[in-house]
């Protein structure tokens, strides 16, 4: 017959192997949900780079792309005139409400790589706005902040004479502008985040995926 401290070690060893069973029926749960929200996670973060990516290619490179000033040069001015206000748009009979009337800043400079005197526009969407003026002034701002901006670009222009500008290679547009809406730098910053989080969301998913392998892998042996 078995003795009464053998009958307590046999039953202690089986306690011990249920809990053990159960904590690791527990383990096996939690680390599956684990997985579950971090493969939710990856996928939901290459998603959310694919509509950037897609949001991206509907709306900043057709206008990158459209774009024919991509060559820079320096541009030195030759004259800077104030006109009379003007309206924004330029047609007048226009019923848009963003209609407004501001004075019509107008810069002329000599284009170094070819000599020629061509009018200066600060972006490719100010020459869309209006051909006739440099510089068109949000319609936010009240009409003495409009002047007083306009009077400020024109003495700075006369102060600094010579500066970097952009200009049409191919000679489809003979004038020039001061800064680009969309330059090379400002397009690959706009790809970086979605690259990063399309990175981030693979390297998640791989992860589960290997962490799931060596679970199986440790299971079956």
């Amino acid at each position: 017959m078995f003795s009464f401290p053998f009958l307590y070690f046999i039953l202690c060893q089986k306690e011990i192997s249920q809990l053990q069973t159960m904590l690791g029926k527990k383990l096996v749960t939690a680390q599956k949900r684990g997985e579950t929200r971090a493969l939710c996670l990856g996928l939901g973060m290459v998603a959310c780079s694919m509509m950037m990516y897609f949001f991206i290619g509907i709306t900043i490179v057709p206008f990158y792309t459209k774009s024919v000033w991509t060559a820079e040069t320096m541009c030195k001015v030759l004259k800077v005139n104030i006109n009379d206000r003007v309206l924004c748009p330029e047609n007048t009979g226009s019923e848009d409400e963003d209609t407004f009337p501001y004075p019509c800043l107008q810069v002329w400079v000599n284009l170094t790589a070819s000599g020629q005197e061509v009018m200066l526009y600060q972006t490719e969407d100010t020459l869309e706005r209006n051909p006739k003026c440099s510089y068109v002034p949000d319609k936010s701002e009240n009409s003495k902040e409009v002047k007083a901006r306009i009077e400020t670009i024109a003495s700075n222009f006369k102060k600094y004479q010579t500066f970097p500008c952009y200009y049409d290679p191919g000679g489809t547009q003979t004038n020039v502008i001061l800064s680009r809406l969309y330059p090379p730098k400002g397009l690959l910053f706009a790809f970086l985040w979605p690259t990063l989080m399309f990175t981030g969301g693979c390297l998640i998913i791989v992860l589960v995926k290997i962490s799931q392998y060596f679970s199986v892998l440790s299971a079956w042996q």
